[in-house]
């Protein structure tokens, strides 16, 4: 085997004070296409650098073999000492490799003659990652490359990275290009970090099977503990002296059982509909707009009813945004009109994060919304018409008690679009504005946001470059090609792409359909269809488990929940020193009452790892 390009040798972090990893180890070999995945905050950029050589461990090694070039894309390129784009992404290449710079600007969509002085910060990206990709290093570390490419350029760079014979690990929200791109995962959980020998297209199967290992091996030992632990307090009374054998066995299991840590839960996010609105909720007729002699639109008629998921694609500054700006009202056209239903109640989630103030902290993010703000109490905030303690209410999007009071400015791009969403659903809305959602947030959140615009009562105005999203939401695609063309088809963005092709008379794209990717739309404009399933999804057993058992397997956890919850108090009121003189009827009813409960959920629980085994067959 070759010898690998970079090795991590038990690497240990802090940050804060708080560790971010510990002992971790890895290789990447020649040829590797590895996905690097974790929730939002597990420390995938950060690992990123330590692998770029850009952050230093506390402790362990970083090994690059004499000769080897690895090559990083930053988040926030440093262009300083350049005159345009097309200088910092030539810097280092010789005459001959400047048409690399070239292919990959064109491919990229920007400008190298561009002052860097007048670049925006998307055009500072592309540029950062068109250096990368002229410099052709031996390895790409890929941070969020797609962030601020339009689908065209994204799957420009989806076939560059196809046919190139440079090994690349690639941090992505973006799951089509994971699953089209990656041949082995890297799985950031909890500090530590697992690999797979599989692309992201078997990622999710791999780590649920990882997950029900972990719940089955905690109930088990969970089972042992209380088994443990009753003897000893059995064998006090009935032999006087107790097995210390056993007492240290029940010592070691408590240990490790502490040992365990617990998976981060899901986002518990919610997305209420409000009020009904009018079956029209969006009646423009022959809109034309140009912005400083550049048409957005021309002549373009649109329907939008109650219900529709109306996504909008298109090249970056085609308009997508003027338009929608448009649509609601904010813009008036050079020509035609834009009617707008009745009882429209709107939330709108701006992709560049402006309702933001970066110094406020998460708290005062919150509790300074004049639509969250409960009178007299100064940690509450309103969601939903409810009023919470903002701290409980930061955690249902995964941010902990300490956040709370840290600046906007020091959060991650994921972490600015979760507290903007918390925000968006503290409140009731039947029409949603989402600019570009997608960007930033890892899979899952991404999963659960598609989820709940599946169950969304509204209706959904929708910017995005995630393909995948595209299809699992959208019912209809504007399509604006530039010129102030813009096309209106039915379904998502394979659907467009299909369309559009049998429009043309050419052969259908490869892009593949919602049907054939196991995905659904998920909607219709008269809300029927049904859930999206992920892409990767491995075929189906046959049933192993009964309608009945099935059903029982799904409440078992809750109901071994609530019986642990039942003994701990029983346990906490029998521990009062005066109570059995006292109250020894109370005593005894509640002894009772212990007893009975333990036995119940030593039946639930055997009952749980039977149907478990049964169902993994």
């Amino acid at each position: 085997m070759a010898a690998p390009l970079l090795q991590l040798s038990d690497i240990s972090l802090t940050f804060g004070g708080e560790p971010v990893f510990d002992a971790l180890s890895l290789n990447v070999q020649p040829g590797d296409r590895v996905a690097l995945v974790g929730r939002n905050g597990s420390g995938k950029s950060t690992l990123m650098k330590v692998m770029a050589g850009l952050v230093e461990p506390d402790r362990g090694d970083r090994i690059v073999p004499t000769g080897t070039s690895v090559g990083y894309m930053e988040q926030d390129p440093d262009l300083s000492g350049y005159e345009t784009l097309g200088d910092f992404a030539a810097a280092g290449l010789a005459e001959a490799e400047m048409y690399r710079v070239e292919r990959a600007a064109e491919g990229l969509k920007f400008d190298p003659a561009r002052p860097v002085a007048t670049a925006s910060g998307g055009e500072r990206r592309r540029a950062a990652l068109a250096k990368l990709m002229a410099a052709d290093p031996d390895l790409m570390l890929l941070d969020e490359p797609t962030n601020h490419l339009d689908i065209e350029a994204i799957q420009w760079l989806e076939d560059e990275l196809k046919s190139t014979r440079t090994a690349f690990v690639l941090i992505s929200h973006d799951r089509r290009f994971l699953e089209e791109l990656t041949r082995a995962t890297l799985w950031i959980d909890r500090g530590a970090v697992r690999r797979q020998e599989i692309g992201f297209r078997g990622f999710e199967a791999w780590r649920d099977k990882i997950w029900e290992d972990e719940d089955m091996a905690r109930h088990k030992l969970d089972r042992k503990i209380k088994s443990e632990g009753r003897w000893a307090v059995e064998g006090i009374s009935a032999r006087r002296k107790r097995n210390q054998g056993r007492v240290r066995r029940l010592q070691d299991l408590r240990s490790e059982r502490a040992g365990q840590i617990r998976r981060q839960g899901a986002a518990a996010m919610e997305l209420a509909s409000g009020p009904k609105s009018g079956k029209k909720v969006i009646d423009a007729q022959g809109l034309s707009h140009a912005f400083a002699d550049k048409p957005i639109v021309k002549g373009l008629d649109l329907l939008v009813q109650r219900g529709d998921r109306v996504a909008f694609v298109g090249p970056n500054g085609v308009g997508k945004t003027t338009l929608i700006r448009i649509l609601m009202g904010e813009i008036a056209p050079d020509e035609g009109s834009v009617k707008l239903g009745t009882n429209l109640v709107p939330a709108i989630f701006d992709q560049t994060r402006a309702q933001l103030d970066p110094d406020a902290t998460l708290w005062d993010a919150l509790t300074n919304d004049k639509d969250m703000r409960v009178s007299g109490h100064s940690d509450q905030v309103m969601v939903r018409g409810q009023p919470k303690h903002v701290v409980g209410y930061l955690k249902e999007f995964l941010f902990d008690e300490r956040q709370a009071r840290a600046p906007v400015r020091a959060l991650s791009g994921g972490e600015k679009a979760r507290l903007l969403l918390a925000r968006i659903m503290a409140r009731e809305s039947n029409l949603l504005v989402l600019d570009e959602p997608t960007n930033d947030l890892d899979v899952e959140t991404l999963d659960l946001l598609q989820e709940l615009l599946d169950d969304y009562d509204g209706t959904v105005l929708l910017i995005s470059h995630d393909r995948d999203f595209l299809d699992r939401v959208a019912t209809t695609t504007v399509a604006m090609e530039g010129g102030g063309r813009a096309v209106v088809y039915a379904g998502g963005w394979s659907d467009y792409r299909s369309q559009k092709a049998e429009a043309e008379g050419g052969t259908k794209p490869s892009s593949r359909s919602k049907k054939d990717s196991g995905k659904d739309s998920g909607k219709t404009s008269d809300r029927t269809g049904g859930t999206a399933k992920p892409a990767g999804t491995p075929p189906q057993k046959a049933d192993a488990l009964s309608f009945t058992e099935k059903h029982r397997l799904d409440a078992l956890p809750a109901e071994i929940d609530r019986l642990n919850a039942e003994i701990a108090k029983l346990e906490e009121f029998l521990a009062a020193p005066d109570l059995f003189s006292k109250e020894p009827l109370k005593f005894q009813k509640a002894t009772e009452a212990l007893v009975e409960r333990q036995q119940k959920l030593s039946a639930s629980e055997e009952e749980w790892l039977e149907l478990m085994e049964k169902d993994e067959g």
